[in-house]
This record gives structure tokens, C-alpha cells and sequence, in this order.
């Protein structure tokens, strides 16, 4: 058994919470530092199968925070007061891990492990990778690696020579970037437009399908501290019909 403040110390330490973004909402939203835990659950985001599925007193460590703006009020009929009253309801706590384990952690992870791409340069929530290759055949490659059904994409140069990675929703970072091409999640049609005007392709990567690494990269970092440590990852809310 732990207490959370003794995980959260823990947490802070692999990936401070100070660095989380000013608009973030990353650290203990439900629960009680002096409580105790014997049981961790690790899963990019909160749903209503995922509480169903875990025991009372469970420590839940998301990396999307289901408190995200301001709560006015709780309705427990509406999302997200539906799900925390059940989490209170079984004592279930919460800790987040967002904006400041994608800069220490994620991106990293999905350019080496996921990818198999060396990173040559880091700048806050983006990384930087360098190769030379045909847009098409780097495509396909990002898709396979992601598991997407196909390569949804902005093809604004031939070949592939400096790529910049923002796992989860990083369009709003183009116009900062220095590469010919662009992988993030959330790409709208906008977004594509963008890309063309400033002449970098773009491959959208998916939300979900680019951060779910998330319960993965902590379990390997938690199974030392005595704890019960389990993925227990909510589904993608997006079905692919073909």
C-alpha cells in the first residue's frame, strides 16, 4: 500500500507537473493525497466502461484530465459529473498526467519506439526527425504504425526530408515549425488548408491513435514501486466503417 501523495511524488519527479501548459489541468482532480493505494490503473482517458470495470479504491491515472474547464455545476446526468459521481461513488481517485508527460515522455516515445525515427531536435511539444523519402511511400509507413485504415494526408512536396511529430491535437503549432512535414491528430479542414499555404505535408495521426502509448510508457515506469499496476485503457470513440 501507498498513499497518492506518495505516487504523486513520484509522478512529479518522472515528469514535473510544473511544466504542464497554463491553459492544462494535469495533477490529483479526484481523490485525497493522505489515502491509501494498493491498486494503479493506467488509460489515456476516462469512460463509463472503463469506472464499471475497476475495483473500489483504485487509483486512476489518466492522461487526458476529465476536469478540463471550469465545472460550474454537476449534473449527474451530463458528461463528464456522470462518470465522477460513479468514480466517487467506488472511490476511485484520479491523477493526470497531459501536457507535461507529452513533452517528457510521449512525443519521444512514439518517434523511437513507434515510429523507429531518431530524434535530431526537440522544441517543447514537438520533435524533430530527419530522413529522405517519397511522401507516398512515408505515408503508408505512418499509417501501418498507428494502425490507421488509411493515410488521411496533405501532400504539399514529393519527398519527405525534415519531419516534425506533435502526438494527440498539434495543429496550432505549423506556422512555428521548420520541416517539409507535419504528423499531429485532430487535422481539420482548415488545418489542410494551412498546411498547402505554407507548403508542408501533412498526415494526421490520429488523437487517440497517437497517445494511447500513454498507459504503456507509465506501466513500465510504476512496476517498481510494489504497487498492482494495470492498463485498463478506455476505447477510441471513433468506429471506422468501411
Amino acid at each position: 500500500m501507498k498513499k497518492i501523495s506518495e505516487i504523486y511524488s513520484f509522478l512529479d519527479k518522472l515528469s514535473p507537473f510544473e511544466l504542464q501548459e497554463s491553459w492544462d489541468n494535469s495533477g490529483l482532480l479526484i481523490g485525497d493525497f493522505s489515502q491509501e493505494i494498493s491498486t494503479v490503473a493506467l488509460s489515456i482517458d476516462v469512460d463509463e466502461d472503463l469506472i464499471d470495470k475497476l475495483g473500489e479504491n483504485t487509483l486512476l491515472i489518466t492522461h487526458h484530465p476529465i476536469i478540463f474547464g471550469g465545472l460550474k455545476q454537476l449534473e449527474f446526468s451530463k458528461y463528464p459529473a456522470n462518470l465522477i459521481q460513479k468514480m466517487i461513488r467506488k472511490n476511485i481517485s484520479n491523477i493526470a498526467m497531459h501536457t507535461n508527460f507529452d513533452q517528457t515522455h510521449l512525443n519521444d516515445y512514439v518517434a523511437q519506439e513507434v515510429l523507429g525515427l531518431s530524434i535530431v531536435h526537440k522544441d517543447g511539444f514537438v520533435a524533430y526527425f530527419d530522413l529522405d523519402e517519397e511522401f507516398e511511400s512515408f505515408a503508408k509507413k505512418v499509417s501501418t504504425a498507428f494502425g490507421l485504415p488509411h493515410a488521411r494526408c496533405v501532400k504539399a512536396n514529393d519527398r519527405v526530408k525534415r519531419v516534425a511529430l506533435t502526438t494527440g491535437s498539434g495543429c496550432s503549432l505549423m506556422r512555428t515549425l521548420d520541416a517539409d512535414c507535419f504528423l499531429s491528430g485532430d487535422v481539420k479542414y482548415h488545418d489542410a488548408m494551412e498546411a498547402k499555404s505554407l507548403n508542408i505535408s501533412l498526415i494526421d495521426i490520429g488523437h487517440y491513435e497517437s497517445e494511447h502509448f500513454f498507459a504503456q510508457i507509465l506501466q513500465n515506469h510504476l512496476k517498481n514501486l510494489g504497487l498492482k499496476v494495470i492498463i485498463a485503457s478506455s476505447k477510441n470513440p471513433f468506429t471506422y466503417i468501411y
